[in-house]
């Protein structure tokens, strides 16, 4: 089995409204996204003979959502999520990605500090 996995970056404010800290508040972040796909099996013939999938296929996926919905953007509004935490930006992620037809998807991580990430699986595991 293998894994793979594809970073992406993006800018981003927030607001967690039901958080009883400073979080409450509107503040904004330096995002770290993480894409991984898993596969029993290489590609056997073709461009991407030895591989899981082509990293540039995966960023195909991940381009245009990053643009229309997560680079110095509001997450409250762009992903409709009423309390967007990291936990549910990565399932909002998986979501995305799995209903755009990105096969093998495995697991999105999200990391919203240097210190703190949270990781999601889907309803796979």
């Amino acid at each position: 089995m293998w894994i793979i996995s594809k970073e992406f970056r993006f800018e981003a404010a927030h607001q967690l409204p039901h958080h009883d800290g400073k979080c409450q508040r509107l503040h904004g972040h330096s995002f770290v996204g993480i894409i991984s796909i898993k596969s029993d099996f290489l590609q056997s013939e073709g461009s991407q003979m030895g591989m899981v999938l082509d990293y540039g296929l995966i960023k195909k996926h991940i381009q245009p959502m990053v643009d229309k919905y997560l680079d110095h953007h509001y997450l409250n509004e762009s992903t409709r999520l009423e309390n967007p935490t990291s936990e549910e930006l990565a399932r909002w992620i998986f979501n995305y990605l799995q209903n755009d037809g990105l096969d093998g998807l495995y697991s999105v991580e999200i990391r919203e500090t240097c210190t703190a990430s949270c990781i999601y699986f889907g309803d796979h595991q």
